[in-house]
């Protein structure tokens, strides 16, 4: 990954990783994880335990994807966010499942299969994410 300074609309000038062509960094995720900046661009694989993943705070440019590499036994896996600010939406199963100011991503225990997947990026106010999953309610998002 390359660092680059990547100027938000306000003219503040941020560091920001891209990917510099030899293809995204790949990791296991296996433990509760609070995620960085400097960790934007990955590919994180998650295994049968649930954890919970934290986000970093929103800043343009940022960019995680997080895989099932098996089903997801019994707990969650809980992708966070500090604030309300997780848009978009996951095909579930056939069916548009839609995130409006949520805070929390969850890959539902016993739901998840290999290769369902969630991925979020930043525009520097909100994180869009976009997944998919084949089993009914594998994927929700919620405000608590």
């Amino acid at each position: 990954m390359k660092k680059y300074l990547k100027t938000q609309s306000n003219g503040e000038a941020i560091e920001v990783l891209a990917n510099d062509g030899a293809g995204s960094s790949i990791e296991a995720i296996t433990a509760d994880t609070t995620l960085t900046a400097a960790d934007s661009g990955k590919t994180y694989i998650l295994d049968a335990t649930g954890e919970v993943i934290t986000l970093p705070a929103v800043a343009a440019g940022l960019k995680f994807k997080f895989i099932c590499s098996a089903a997801t036994a019994t707990t969650d896996w809980t992708i966070v966010s500090a604030t309300n600010v997780i848009q978009g939406s996951a095909i579930v199963a056939g069916a548009v499942v839609p995130a409006a100011d949520e805070n929390t991503i969850s890959l539902v225990a016993t739901k998840t299969l290999p290769g369902d997947f969630v991925e979020v990026v930043s525009d520097g106010t909100n994180w869009y994410a976009f997944g998919n999953a084949v089993t009914a309610a594998a994927i929700t998002f919620t405000a608590p």
